[in-house]
């Protein structure tokens, strides 16, 4: 059975997905001359103003301008049920995510745990396929069967109302840390650290699941302190975590707000200096990168996949163990075995898209509009790679996305989705909305406003597609559906340097802070193919001689092409040049 009633635009699926406009990134003259003022290159001093930066002091990454943590509501419950855990040496037991957030909030737990004297503790990771997401009854039940007396979720637990009633039950204490957010009831949890839940006055509201386990960390620490186990001199130093805070926040793709650009620029000068996870220097390692190198985007596209790998088509566990041990022996090995899943994980993530694209292309109707969101199922898809799918067709088409896979959950047969949005669409309000325009329709739901996933039968997939097709209809407009890439415009012709490149690079770039983007008209002297689909070219631009790569084109460019590019500082067998990594043309 597949999703019916797609009409879309079949050569939009075959060729490359086409800009239809340019747009211009704002940066407030004010804002950049007080940055400038402040001693901030003018380069940057641009690029952070067009990206809502006008007071200095935002780039003030020390640890000391970390928001404290016990301005985030829960807190004062949760700093102290760990202390008296820790202190009476109860079984603790950490429920994580199988994703890469939920890997390092687990990895974080382990750790920052042990270094404030917790003897044991251990932890567990639903499956995905048979468990499903969250603290379900079945986790409780396991949990308790390990012996623990206090039960952790970490990237879960906010929509696990019943997990948490059953862990109570059998006598456990519940500590929910999560960052999702709620639903109409909270869990009736002994303590509730999430700073989207509702009262919490904490400023920052995109903090991963892995920064808030870190804070709570934080807090339990000045407990422990206040209660005399420690003094500021004898405590255990926490910055040693921040290499594993850095790498979830960025993997879990939240919004690098001014907190949470502190804790990863404090996490990549950690790895820089060679002060990082053993687990961590073996999957930089197994990824071709360099840690004295790092930079964010090491971060999310290169370790972070590979610790998602294990939860999408194996076991998460792999992911926290090499994550938590100090064995350089064992790192190694499960760094190996990650880098072997994410390689699989590739493969069949190719052959899901092109069978997508046959499907959905099957499905077309070109005298149609495009709708305004996708839906597609087919009974081949795998559920560990559907939301990598939707995010790729998302992309493609710039419509919301839903791909879903066959699955089981309590024993019956389901289909399990995963959504992708685009800006101005919240895919988890829209799910919200399908719930109360058919009651019952979805088994489970839960997500952010980019990301979200659901669990229906198949038997429902029809209804749910006209709702969500519905629901697409009334919220989003044309400006919303136009395709569109925002550009800092030229690049100054005096800062077309390596230094300049490096100096870009080292700085924290992610979601809802973009990296920069550049937009030039440049000649094209010559282009040719290289790994059989990347357009290598060589280009002048202001005069200069530079090498360019267009990954995944293969398409010839015309001589004159205004392009949109990243200035990045290439390593070749030791030498350093510049390079342009192409993202989109507008021809002249």
């Amino acid at each position: 059975m597949v999703a019916t009633r797609l009409a879309k635009d079949t050569s939009a699926f075959l060729g490359e997905a086409v800009v239809m406009r340019f747009i211009l990134r704002d940066a407030p003259p004010r804002a950049v001359w007080a940055l400038e003022q402040a001693g901030v290159h003018p380069l940057l001093a641009r690029l952070y103003a067009a990206r809502g930066v006008s007071d200095p002091g935002e780039l003030d990454v020390s640890l000391a301008q970390l928001l404290p943590p016990d301005g985030m509501k829960g807190m004062a419950q949760a700093a102290p049920l760990l202390a008296d855990a820790i202190t009476a040496k109860k079984r603790i037991c950490i429920v994580a995510d199988y994703d890469c957030d939920g890997a390092t909030a687990c990895a974080v737990g382990l750790r920052g745990l042990a270094l404030l004297g917790a003897s044991h503790v251990d932890f567990l990771v639903p499956d995905r396929v048979v468990d499903g997401y969250g603290l379900t009854p079945a986790i409780s039940q396991r949990v308790h069967g390990m012996g623990a007396q206090l039960l952790v979720t970490v990237d879960n637990g906010i929509a696990s109302v019943e997990g948490v009633a059953a862990a109570r039950q059998l006598g456990m204490q519940v500590l929910v840390t999560d960052h999702h957010l709620p639903g109409a009831s909270l869990p009736e949890a002994d303590a509730l650290v999430n700073p989207n839940q509702p009262g919490c006055g904490f400023a920052s509201k995109h903090m991963a699941g892995v920064g808030v386990m870190f804070y709570v960390l934080l807090a339990v620490r000045a407990c422990l302190r206040e209660r005399g186990v420690f003094d500021k001199v004898s405590e255990p130093r926490l910055d040693s975590l921040l290499p594993l805070v850095a790498l979830g926040t960025v993997a879990d793709v939240v919004k690098l707000d001014a907190n949470n650009r502190r804790l990863v620029s404090q996490g990549l000068a950690r790895m820089r200096r060679g002060l990082l996870p053993t687990g961590m220097a073996a999957l930089f390692q197994v990824a071709g990168r360099e840690p004295s190198q790092a930079i964010s985007q090491d971060m999310g596209f290169a370790l972070g996949p590979r610790i998602n790998a294990a939860g999408r088509l194996s076991d998460m566990r792999l992911g926290i163990e090499c994550l938590r041990t100090d064995d350089p022996a064992q790192a190694m090995q499960l760094a190996q075995q990650l880098d072997a899943i994410n390689r699989e994980r590739r493969s069949i993530e190719t052959g899901m898209r092109e069978q997508a694209l046959l499907l959905a292309e099957s499905l077309l109707d070109p005298e149609d509009e495009p709708p305004p969101a996708l839906c597609l199922f087919d009974e081949a898809f795998h559920e560990g790679v559907v939301g990598i799918v939707a995010g790729r067709l998302k992309d493609l088409h710039h419509r919301p996305c839903f791909v879903f896979a066959a699955s089981e959950s309590d024993g019956q047969a389901v289909l399990k989705g995963s959504g992708r949005s685009v800006p101005g669409f919240h895919l988890r309000d829209a799910l919200d909305a399908v719930v109360k325009l058919h009651p019952g329709l979805l088994l489970r739901f839960g997500g952010h406003a980019m990301a979200a996933g659901c669990t229906l039968l198949e038997d429902d997939l029809a209804t749910f597609e006209d709702a969500l097709q519905h629901i697409a209809a009334q919220w989003l407009d044309a400006a919303t559906l136009t395709r569109s890439l925002a550009t800092d415009g030229p690049l100054p012709p005096q800062h077309l340097r390596p230094d300049v490149a490096m100096e870009l690079q080292e700085q924290v770039w992610g979601q809802g802070f973009e990296s920069p983007l550049f937009q030039d008209q440049v000649d094209i002297l010559n282009q040719r193919i290289v790994g059989e689909k990347h357009l290598s070219m060589k280009l002048r631009l202001h005069g200069q001689l530079v090498d360019g790569i267009w990954f995944g084109r293969q398409e010839a460019l015309p001589a004159q092409a205004e392009l949109a590019y990243r200035l990045v500082l290439d390593h070749w067998q030791g030498q350093r040049k510049l390079k342009l990594h192409i993202e989109n043309m507008r021809t002249a």
